[in-house]
């Protein structure tokens, strides 16, 4: 018995080790994405009036989707905007690279359209994943009242064939 314990504190040990290695590797290795993540986000000026209105934009329709939630419709409505935003995001970079000067403080819209992407184009797929997941939900709530309503309909059935 003493010999299994030990295999197998001899074999946690080297998991823990493996682990350890592993761990931090990728946090070697994570390190320039996290500092071109952190310095993307400090090179943008935060208070610059049309970065304020395209978050709160973001916030509203986060809002209108939790509070529709129980109207599909609608929300298959805000589905398919929320792509068609994201479809639209590359023509959106270039108007906007072009104008610039006439509501930016500086030139955010690079060739690669890397801010657009973060800033319109994330929040937008979220929001269409959200609306994703309430609508898979949505359905498995009507496919088990279906079920539950063929299930009583049979009961009748059944019952009124026994009288």
């Amino acid at each position: 018995m003493d010999e299994l314990k030990t295999a197998m504190n001899d074999h946690l040990d080297q998991m823990q080790e493996v682990i350890e290695k592993i761990s931090s590797e990728l946090r070697v290795g994570m390190q320039p994405a996290m500092d071109n993540f952190i310095g993307f986000f400090h090179a943008i000026d935060w208070k610059e009036p049309w970065l304020v209105g395209l978050l709160a934009f973001h916030f509203m329709v986060l809002i209108i989707i939790f509070t529709s939630r129980k109207n599909i419709n609608f929300q298959m409505y805000l589905f398919l905007l929320s792509l068609a935003g994201v479809y639209l995001a590359e023509r959106l970079n270039t108007v906007l690279s072009e104008n610039w000067k006439s509501f930016a403080g500086q030139n955010y819209f690079d060739r690669h359209g890397v801010f657009l992407s973060v800033l319109w184009s994330g929040p937008l797929l979220v929001f269409a994943t959200i609306i994703l997941v309430n609508t898979l939900f949505s359905l498995c709530h009507l496919i088990v009242k279906w079920k539950r309503a063929e299930l009583k309909h049979r009961a009748r059935l059944s019952a009124t064939k026994q009288d």
